[in-house]
């Protein structure tokens, strides 16, 4: 085999190998910090979960608040590209908003670890840096669906901190019940679509205008 041929494949072996260490570090920390909280993360457990040397792992991050920083702002890219999926600003209010109720299901349904690790982030300075990359990337669209809403006379203008509260809060409280098992009466608990969807149809009366 050609010298240089040999040497470019043995490379790019090498390289997909390291690229699968650093998604296998990756996917460990996020579930790490998920189940047991920033304080009680070290690059130690990592490495030993992992089962890489903790030498490999200082040579993707500088140090754990790099990592973590990394981490943070690449689930914030992440959620806000799962967000817009499929979505348009010209949607009319109840296309555009189902879409999101969709697209925030599968993601809080299918990415439990990275549902967990933005709740352990909630409480920290990373948090910041979070929402600077989601909203870097989807308030524009978000701002301008709801200002074609307003315009076409489908919603009224409200405080964006309450459209949250009424539009996105629902969902989020029952997936809630969803991850804890357990419903009000301490009955066993599983959200399935049709009580999602009916939830939905009570937010979407509640904003709405003229809703029949």
């Amino acid at each position: 085999m050609n010298i240089h041929l040999h040497l470019h494949f043995k490379f790019k072996v090498m390289r997909a190998r390291n690229l699968d260490k650093q998604k296998t570090v990756k996917e460990n920390a996020i579930a790490m910090i998920g189940q047991g909280g920033l304080e009680n993360f070290s690059i130690n457990k990592l490495a030993k979960i992992s089962k890489v040397s903790v030498a490999t792992i200082y040579i993707y991050y500088k140090d754990k608040d790099d990592l973590i920083f990394q981490l943070t702002t690449e689930q914030g890219a992440e959620l806000a590209d799962l967000i817009l999926k499929d979505f348009s600003p010209d949607m009319s209010f109840e296309a555009g908003l189902r879409q999101q109720w969709i697209n925030r299901y599968h993601q809080m349904m299918h990415k439990r670890d990275s549902v967990l690790f933005m709740v352990q982030v909630k409480s920290s300075s990373y948090y910041r840096d979070f929402l600077k990359v989601l909203m870097n990337k989807i308030k524009q669209q978000l701002n301008q669906f709801l200002e074609n809403a307003i315009n076409r006379q489908e919603i009224d203008r409200i405080p964006l901190e309450v459209y949250w509260s009424i539009a996105h809060a629902p969902l989020y409280s029952l997936i809630k019940f969803h991850y804890e098992e357990i419903d009000l009466e301490g009955k066993p608990y599983q959200l399935d679509e049709s009580v999602m969807w009916q939830t939905f149809d009570l937010v979407v009366r509640a904003l709405k205008k003229n809703h029949p």
